[in-house]
C-alpha cells in the first residue's frame, strides 16, 4: 500500500525520522513544523532543523502559529494524509486534527513507554541512572503520551553518557522503530495497539536552569547523574570564590585514602580534580569558570593556588 504520509517535527531529534520515510519511499506532501525562532547573540532568524531538511527535498513547510482555529485541520485535510507521523513538534494536536488521517497519528517517542512521558524523556533517563534506554512508536491520544504502543526498541545506557550523547544515539534508533512500524501499515497488516499501564508511568517534564545547582551533601553517584542528565543543557554547576564553574563531565572517584567534607577539595595541583560528596567522592573531568572556556578538570585544578582543602558550593 502506497501511504502519503503527513510529518509533523521540529528539532534535530526528528529529522533522521523525516530522512527515513524519504528514503523508504514514502510520499510525504507536506511538513508541519514550529516557527522560525531567532538564536544566538544576534538573534538570527533561524528555521527548525527538519524545516532545512524538507525545503532540501522541495517538501511544502507550514508553521501554522495555532492549531485550534481551524486553518491547521483544514490545511491538514487538503494534504490528504493516510497517517500523520509526529517527532518532537513541540505542539499538543487537537482531537480534530488527530482524527483526520485514515490511520490515525503515529508519534515517535524517546523513552521505554509507559516510563518517562513529557518533554524530557531522553534526560530524566540519564538523570535518574537507569541503564537502559529506547524508543516507542504508538497511536496518539489526547492524553499526553498516553496512546497505545505499537513497537519498542532498546539500547543500554553506558556508564558515563551525557544525554547529549543518548539523544544522538536514540535519533537513528527512533527512525529505525518508525520505519518497521510504517513497514506494517504499507503492507496492511495488523498493527499492534498495546494499551500502556497508567500505574508504571513516570513523567518527564521539561528541564529548567534551577535545577543545574550541585548540593554535595549528595552521594557521589546521584551527582555524576545529575552532571551527565543536565549536558548539554542547562548544565551543572557550582561555585568557586563566589564565581560559577560549570561541571560538564564527571566520574565517580575509586575509594580514597582521603576524606572531607561535602563539596571539600580533596586534590592537590597535579592531580585529578576531585571533591567530597556526602557519599563517596567525584572527579571533576571537565569544568568552565564563567568567562573562560571549557578545560580538563586537573588543568584548572592545577592553575588554581590554595584551592586544596576549600569547599566548592554556596
Amino acid at each position: 500500500m502506497a501511504l502519503r504520509i503527513v510529518f509533523m517535527g521540529t528539532p534535530d531529534f526528528a529529522v533522521p525520522c523525516l530522512a527515513r520515510i524519504l528514503a523508504d519511499g514514502y510520499t510525504v506532501p507536506g511538513v508541519f513544523t514550529q516557527p522560525d525562532k531567532p538564536v544566538g547573540r544576534h538573534q538570527t532568524l533561524t528555521p527548525p532543523p527538519v524545516k532545512r531538511l524538507a525545503q532540501e527535498h522541495g517538501i511544502p513547510v507550514y508553521q501554522p502559529q495555532k492549531l485550534r482555529d481551524g486553518t491547521a485541520l483544514e490545511l491538514l485535510q487538503s494534504l490528504e494524509p493516510d497517517l500523520v507521523v509526529v517527532v518532537a513538534y513541540g505542539r499538543i494536536l487537537p482531537r480534530e486534527l488527530l482524527d483526520c488521517p485514515r490511520l490515525g497519528c503515529v508519534n515517535v517517542h524517546g523513552s521505554i513507554l509507559p516510563k518517562y512521558r513529557g518533554a524530557a524523556p531522553i534526560q530524566w533517563t540519564v538523570l535518574n541512572g537507569d541503564d537502559t534506554a529506547g524508543v516507542t512508536t504508538m497511536f496518539m491520544a489526547e492524553e499526553l503520551d498516553a496512546g497505545d504502543t505499537i513497537l519498542t526498541m532498546t539500547t543500554p545506557v553506558r556508564e558515563n553518557e551525557t544525554s547529549g550523547e543518548l539523544y544522538d544515539r536514540l535519533a537513528p534508533l527512533g527512525a529505525n522503530c518508525l520505519s518497521r512500524t510504517l513497514e506494517m501499515f504499507a503492507r496492511g497488516e495488523e498493527v499492534p495497539r498495546v494499551p500502556q499501564d497508567g500505574s508504571r508511568m513516570s513523567l518527564a517534564p521539561m528541564l529548567e536552569k534551577s535545577m543545574g545547582e550541585l548540593d554535595f551533601t549528595g552521594s557521589a553517584t546521584a551527582l555524576h547523574n545529575r552532571i551527565r542528565g543536565l549536558n548539554p543543557w542547562p548544565c551543572a554547576w557550582t561555585t568557586v570564590g563566589g564565581k560559577r564553574l560549570k561541571v560538564l563531565r564527571s566520574v565517580v572517584a575509586e575509594r580514597l585514602g582521603r576524606q572531607g567534607k561535602p563539596g571539600e577539595v580533596l586534590s592537590h595541583p597535579g592531580e585529578e580534580f576531585v571533591v567530597a560528596c556526602g557519599q563517596g567522592s567525584l572527579v571533576l573531568l571537565e569544568v568552565q569558570l564563567e568567562g573562560k572556556k571549557a578545560m580538563p578538570g586537573a588543568v584548572y585544578l592545577g592553575g588554581t593556588h590554595g584551592l586544596t582543602g576549600q569547599q566548592l558550593g554556596r
